[in-house]
């Protein structure tokens, strides 16, 4: 008797996207580019995997990220190389390496795919998990920010994205935050025993962290703690000054959240993040902020940049259980009897070819099995050929949305499908 062997199961934290699932992530992605091409980003692709002190260098040694959660191997040519945890650093590097920055001042680009962190996973949180992101580089005015913040609200408000609140805070530069960390730290120093050890850990290498620390015994010390914003330079006063005034010309609402640093080293001046508060502990659907020394650390001309990532699984959560119910498009050929089958087949096969969607049964059902087919698919027409219609030279074309059916001579079946269905199509595009 043949051994059964056990079937081998997906990594924990690294879901599939089954098809059922694929349609609500398409529609955020076909949104999102359109969104990102009309405020003039253009897409980029970098590799899954990058070297290791692409990553140490761009996020910084003293984050979570680089600490605790990067996917990092050796290759058999004894290198260090990291599967993506964020996709800012790997764009910068391809910023450089191919001198994008001779290409004119501002350069926008954005990203979508996966990237990896080896987490506790829980819900909208995985280890490997999805971003869309978008990088402006090459221009430090406030005016980019504001751009940038209204495209994400722009992008939510289409989706149909209810409740979500963006918090804003600026964290100075590298004038000003040297003032803010030794008020910050000479605080933090009466209170180090009551701080998690890994903030006993953050306030010698990096204090800035532990205003993102989660304990609940951290985030009550922080909450008393000096302000960022208490120590702004005027120029950094200036550009979060003039931030504010064009998001309230732009009737984008917000809060200033003055504990708002992000998880990330890179950051200067402003920081943002759009939460859901419905989403519970893990409510930040997208995040960012403005990396103006970024470029300079990693080996570019000094370059101001600001960025954003969206996680597309929390975004997921956001959006109305209930969207708009699959349209009615495209065409099934119900066939019976082998002459028919072979009509139907070069029928699909030019309707296919005219852009149209279209399919017939390859498993010999039965009319009615193949009917309850192409509605349960919802095919906007289900085209109809047996023996009675072929002897006639004719199809039965039945509208399954509408409900009537009429006989077209075989000879224009072709050409009135597809007047039929860009009909459909302009109906839905005015609609």
């Amino acid at each position: 008797m043949r051994k059964v062997r056990p079937v081998i199961r997906g990594v924990r934290g690294a879901p599939d996207i089954l098809p059922a699932q694929v349609g609500r992530w398409q529609r955020v992605e076909v949104e999102t580019r359109r969104i990102l091409k009309n405020y003039g980003y253009q897409e980029i692709r970098t590799p899954v995997f990058e070297r290791t002190e692409l990553f140490v260098r761009g996020i910084g040694g003293g984050t979570d990220i680089v600490e605790k959660q990067m996917y990092s191997f050796e290759d058999r040519g004894h290198e260090s190389l990291t599967l993506r945890p964020e996709g800012t650093a790997p764009v910068i590097r391809a910023y450089l390496e191919h001198r994008l920055f001779t290409k004119g001042d501002l350069c926008k680009v954005y990203y979508i795919g996966p990237m990896f962190r080896h987490e506790r996973p829980q819900a909208g949180r995985f280890r490997q998990f999805h971003q869309i992101g978008a990088e402006a580089l090459g221009v430090g005015d406030p005016a980019v920010d504001a751009e940038m913040l209204d495209l994400l609200s722009h992008l939510f408000a289409t989706l149909g994205v209810d409740g979500w609140q963006l918090h804003l805070n600026s964290i100075g530069d590298d004038a000003c935050r040297p003032v803010f960390l030794d008020r910050f730290t000479r605080y933090m120093a009466g209170k180090v025993e009551r701080l998690c050890p890994d903030c006993r850990v953050r306030l010698k290498r990096n204090p800035l962290r532990i205003l993102d620390c989660k304990v609940e015994g951290c985030r009550r010390i922080v909450a008393r703690a000096p302000s960022p914003l208490e120590s702004l330079c005027e120029d950094c006063e200036v550009h979060f000054r003039r931030l504010q005034e064009l998001l309230q010309l732009l009737k984008i609402d917000y809060s200033v959240n003055e504990r708002l640093v992000r998880g990330l080293d890179y950051y200067t001046r402003t920081t943002f993040e759009f939460v859901n508060p419905g989403l519970g502990a893990q409510n930040a659907i997208a995040g960012g902020g403005r990396y103006d020394l970024l470029v300079g650390e990693m080996g570019g001309p000094p370059t101001p940049g600001i960025g954003f990532a969206i996680g597309v699984e929390r975004l997921l959560l956001s959006l109305p259980r209930e969207g708009p119910s699959e349209e009615w498009v495209g065409v099934f050929a119900a066939t019976l009897g082998k002459e028919a089958f072979e009509l139907g087949l070069r029928i699909v096969q030019d309707l296919r070819r005219q852009g149209l969607r279209a399919t017939l049964d390859m498993e010999g059902r039965s009319l009615k099995s193949q009917m309850r087919l192409a509605h349960k698919e919802r095919y906007r027409y289900t085209l109809i050929l047996g023996d009675e219609e072929l002897k006639a030279g004719v199809a039965t074309m039945k509208d399954m949305a509408q409900g009537v059916q009429e006989r077209v001579p075989l000879q224009e079946v072709v050409h009135r499908l597809v007047r039929h269905e860009s009909r459909g199509k302009a109906q839905a595009g005015r609609d």
